[in-house]
C-alpha cells in the first residue's frame, strides 16, 4: 500500500510540475516576448550549457516537430530550423543569430546520437582473423608500440609484451569488438611517444614516494609488505580495452555530452571519441601510479574510483576533458 501511495504521489507531482512549468513558460513568453528557445540562445553562453538546455527544451516540448528535431538526419537540420522558426512565428530576418545558434546546437545533438551509433557498430563487430583489414590493424598496433622489435609470428607469446593475455590477441577483443583495437591503434599511432612511455611504465613500474602522512596510516604489517613489494604494473592492451569500455559507457549514458558539446563546434566524430580515449589512458596511468595499489587484484577498485572522478568532472557544464583537442575558438560566435 505504501509503495502504491508513493507512486501515486510521484505521478501527481510529475503532472503538477509539468503543468506549472508550462504555465511559467507561457508567462515568460508574454513578459519577454521571446520563446524558450530564444531565451536560451540569447542568455546562455555557447557550449554544453546552451546545447544541453536546447536539447531538454526540444525533447520535452509538446510539439511533435520539436521533439523529433533532435533525431533528424544532419542534412535535414537546416530545413528543420526553418520549420521551427515558422512554428514559433519568429522572423529570421529580425532574429538571424537564432537560426545560427540553433543549427550549431542541433548539429551537436544529432552528431552525438550518430556517434553512439558509429561506436556501437564497431563494438558489435567481432575481431575476425580471416579479415585482412583486421589483421593489418593488429600488426600495425605491434609496429607502433614496438617499432624496433620484429614480431616473430602472428601467433606468438610476444603479444604478452604489449599486454595481451595469450599468444593470440583476437580472444581479448571479445568484450569490445573492433572498438578496442581501433582505440589502441589510434593511441599508438597518433600519440606514439606517450603510448610507448605508458607501455614501458606498465611493464617496468616505479614506486612513487610515500609521504609521512601516508606512512602513519599503514599498520606495521602493511608497511613491511610495502617496503618489500615492487610497484605494481598492469597489462597495457587489456587495460586499454577496459578503458575503451569506460569511454563507451560514458558516451552511451550521456555523461560525455558535457565534454563533446564543449570541444566540438559542430558534430562530434569518432576521432573526438578516440581522442577522449587517449586522454583517459593518460589520466588512468597517472591515477594508477598515485593510487599505488598493493597488487593487481585492486584493479577494479582503482578503476571504479577513477570512473567516479571522471563522472564528477563531467558534471561541470564547462568541462572539457582534453582541452588540447578543443576547438573552443569556434564556439565563440555560435
Amino acid at each position: 500500500m505504501k509503495h502504491f501511495l508513493r507512486m501515486l504521489i510521484q505521478i501527481c507531482l510529475y503532472f503538477y510540475c509539468k503543468f506549472l512549468w508550462r504555465c511559467l513558460k507561457f508567462v515568460m513568453r508574454k513578459l519577454t516576448g521571446r520563446c524558450e528557445l530564444q531565451r536560451i540562445c540569447y542568455n546562455t553562453k555557447p557550449g554544453a550549457s546552451r546545447t544541453m538546455k536546447i536539447e531538454t527544451s526540444l525533447r520535452d516540448s509538446k510539439s511533435k516537430l520539436l521533439q523529433t528535431s533532435v533525431s533528424v538526419h544532419p542534412d535535414a537540420i537546416e530545413k528543420t530550423i526553418e520549420d521551427i522558426m515558422e512554428l514559433k512565428k519568429i522572423n529570421p530576418d529580425v532574429n538571424p543569430q537564432l537560426g545560427i545558434s540553433l543549427q550549431a546546437c542541433l548539429l551537436q545533438i544529432v552528431g552525438y546520437r550518430n556517434l553512439i551509433a558509429d561506436v556501437e557498430k564497431l563494438r558489435r563487430e567481432p575481431y575476425d582473423s580471416d579479415n585482412p583489414q583486421h589483421e593489418e590493424m593488429l600488426l600495425k598496433l605491434w609496429k607502433f608500440l614496438k617499432p624496433n622489435t620484429p614480431l616473430e609470428s602472428r601467433i606468438s607469446k610476444q603479444w604478452c609484451e604489449i599486454g595481451f593475455q595469450g599468444d593470440d590477441p583476437k580472444t581479448d577483443f571479445r568484450g569490445m569488438g573492433l572498438l578496442g583495437l581501433y582505440n589502441l591503434q589510434y593511441f599508438a599511432e597518433r600519440d606514439a611517444t606517450a603510448a610507448q612511455q605508458v607501455l614501458s611504465d606498465s611493464l617496468h613500474p616505479k614506486c612513487r614516494d610515500i609521504t609521512k602522512e601516508e606512512i602513519s596510516k599503514f599498520s606495521k604489517a602493511e608497511w613491511e609488505k610495502k617496503r618489500m613489494d615492487k610497484a605494481i604494473g598492469y597489462s597495457f592492451a587489456i587495460v586499454g580495452i577496459n578503458i575503451t569500455d569506460l569511454a563507451y559507457n560514458l558516451l552511451v549514458s550521456g555523461a560525455l555530452k558535457t565534454h563533446f558539446y564543449n570541444i566540438a563546434p559542430e558534430a562530434p566524430t569518432l576521432s573526438h571519441f578516440q581522442q577522449t580515449f587517449c586522454y583517459l589512458m593518460h589520466e588512468f596511468h597517472k591515477f594508477w601510479i598515485d593510487e599505488d595499489p598493493m597488487d593487481i587484484m585492486e584493479f577494479n577498485r582503482v578503476r571504479e574510483k577513477f570512473r567516479k572522478r571522471i563522472i564528477k568532472q563531467l558534471q561541470n557544464p564547462d568541462m572539457a576533458l582534453c582541452p588540447h583537442f578543443a576547438a573552443s575558438e569556434g564556439l565563440i560566435n555560435m
